[in-house]
């Protein structure tokens, strides 16, 4: 009988820890997020219901964060006026949202300039190393795992993002 007792606390455990671990997939059920906002020079970011502020993130940005992203391999976070064109539930960072760089003018511009513009330009969390510098990224804008799983649940693809310097 004993033995029996210790195999169902055994069985028990198990189901506690394999179910256990919370999902990395939020649900939001408040107002919309209308627009992102991303201010470089204060290392902020905020996400709007039209005029109001639904949230606040302090952020890191690409390793060499003066400036507009103009190419390949830059480090820079671009500026300008942009959309969320993918949700990525697989990324290298946790999660991540695309941002739409290079727009036209950006691939005109690197275009004339004889260099490719970049890409692969996203809102992510954390890598999964310890990183030494305040702007880490290529030129991605990043927040902590945990902040990025509520950034995600909450905005959609198209979502307007505007990235000020």
């Amino acid at each position: 009988m004993a033995f029996f007792g210790v195999l169902l606390l055994m069985v028990a455990a198990f189901a506690v820890t394999a179910c256990g671990s919370p999902s990395k997939f939020k649900k939001y059920d408040g107002p919309e997020v209308t627009q992102i906002q991303v201010h470089k020079a204060d290392r902020k970011m905020y996400l709007l219901h039209n005029d109001k502020v639904l949230k606040e993130y302090n952020v890191s940005l690409g390793f060499a964060p003066t400036g507009h992203k103009q190419f390949e391999g830059d480090g820079k976070t671009p500026e300008g006026a942009y959309r969320i064109s993918y949700k990525n539930p697989n990324s290298e960072f946790h999660l991540s949202l695309k941002v739409n760089y290079p727009n036209e003018a950006d691939r005109a511009y690197a275009a004339s300039q004889g260099k490719p513009p970049g890409g692969d330009i996203f809102i992510h969390g954390g890598p999964n190393k310890k990183i030494s510098r305040r702007d880490w990224t290529a030129g991605c804008v990043a927040v902590t795992d945990k902040q990025m799983e509520t950034i995600y649940s909450m905005v959609n693809v198209g979502t307007p993002i505007l990235i000020l310097p």
